[in-house]
């Protein structure tokens, strides 16, 4: 009869024991089961929780500083490369860039206030045998935007420069010897612009967004360093003469 008492109470232990020691294989099999999964899908990559506090029906978990400074470092490797993604494209013709230009472009500043685009244009044969290819480098401010309603924009006012230069050995950088020093003073390889103009905005609804966020047309008067000195040493020249008109197309990615 003792025997079987004896038995009996050490079968009772054994029952308390495992069902005491069940919660603390679950939450340690949980842990284990977390970390594998934050090392496969996350760059938040904790090790093995040393103290894991349940609060409601939630886990925490203590990360390591080592990690910490890591996932910092790996955060701001991938902004600098997210930056380099453009966030438009932009067509536009004339302007002084060739007859027709197309590029990227990138927003930037706390309202996208500035816009910097890189476009490549085209020449077509007027005078010479082959046309000609241009890049053009431009920087624009748009310091205000007024909403007009019905998902239309008016920017009053656009203003900025870009330099271009043209792809041929007609143009050159440093004036050739047949010339007399100084007597150009400026390279007719690059050109550096000025302009103003004005755009209206249209942003696509939601449902019909394909391609594109947002369109803008816009127009721009524009003149270049060459124009402008003749412009100031000849008085008979004419707006007409040193200024030029051109219109564009902004199709806004995201």
């Amino acid at each position: 009869m003792n025997m079987i008492m004896k038995l009996l109470n050490f079968k009772i232990i054994l029952l308390f024991l495992t069902i005491y020691a069940c919660p603390y294989r679950a939450l340690g099999q949980q842990d284990t089961l977390l970390y594998r999964t934050l090392v496969q899908d996350s760059i938040l990559i904790p090790q093995k929780s040393q103290t894991a506090i349940e609060e409601g029906e939630g886990i925490f978990t203590e990360v390591p500083k080592h990690y910490r400074k890591y996932d910092k470092r790996i955060h701001r490797y991938r902004s600098a490369w997210e930056a380099l993604i453009p966030t438009h494209t932009k067509i536009q013709y004339a302007g002084g860039m060739g007859l027709l230009s197309w590029g990227i472009g990138w927003d930037y500043g706390k309202r996208g206030q500035w816009e910097t685009d890189l476009l490549l244009g085209f020449i077509p044969r007027y005078s010479s045998r082959h046309f000609k290819m241009t890049m053009t480098l431009k920087q624009n401010f748009i310091p205000w935007s007024v909403y007009l309603g019905k998902d239309f924009s008016l920017e009053p006012l656009t203003c900025g420069l870009y330099f271009n230069t043209v792809f041929s050995d007609d143009f050159w950088t440093e004036e050739p010897e047949r010339y007399p020093h100084g007597y150009y003073g400026f390279s007719t390889r690059i050109r550096t612009h000025i302009f103003l103009g004005q755009r209206i905005r249209f942003d696509v609804p939601d449902k019909y967004r394909k391609f594109s966020k947002s369109i803008t047309a816009f127009y721009e008067i524009s003149s270049c360093d060459f124009y402008l000195v003749s412009a100031f040493t000849n008085s008979y020249l004419t707006p007409l003469d040193y200024l030029r008109l051109s219109f564009g197309l902004k199709f806004q990615i995201f």
